[in-house]
């Protein structure tokens, strides 16, 4: 199972900016969807951005972030990023980094349940 390690949140003003890292340990993720999630306090985890595993290929996302947020993945570094622009309040949560192996086929890319691994996770806050 891979190990992730998010890095890089912290406390930045509405309409800043933060990039989100997530390094894997413990097997490449170069055969592995890539996923953020994030969670406000009360609220249930919510799908924020897919990073197929090709390295190129599709990204998808939430209706909430597009247009703000890229996704990004560097194989070689065995890194997924999220570059996170215009951010507003509602922004603030904890964002976790997620992996699927491709060789496990089924589930929806934005359900958390699809996903095998994730990292401790990392806070985001946007002051107003």
């Amino acid at each position: 199972q891979v190990q992730l390690v998010e890095s890089g949140g912290g406390l930045v003003q509405a309409g800043g900016s933060l990039r989100l890292s997530c390094a894997a340990s413990g097997r490449t993720i170069s055969s592995y969807f890539m996923a953020w999630f994030r969670q406000a306090p009360g609220k249930e985890r919510e799908f924020v951005a897919f990073v197929h595993w090709r390295s190129g290929s599709s990204t998808y996302y939430s209706d909430s972030v597009k247009g703000r947020f890229t996704g990004s993945r560097d194989n070689a570094k065995n890194t997924v990023y999220l570059q996170m622009n215009r951010l507003k309040p509602e922004d603030t949560a904890v964002y976790y980094c997620a992996a699927k192996a491709s060789a496990n086929s089924g589930g929806l890319y934005y359900s958390p349940s699809t996903y095998d691994s994730w990292g401790q996770g990392t806070q985001v806050t946007v002051s107003s």
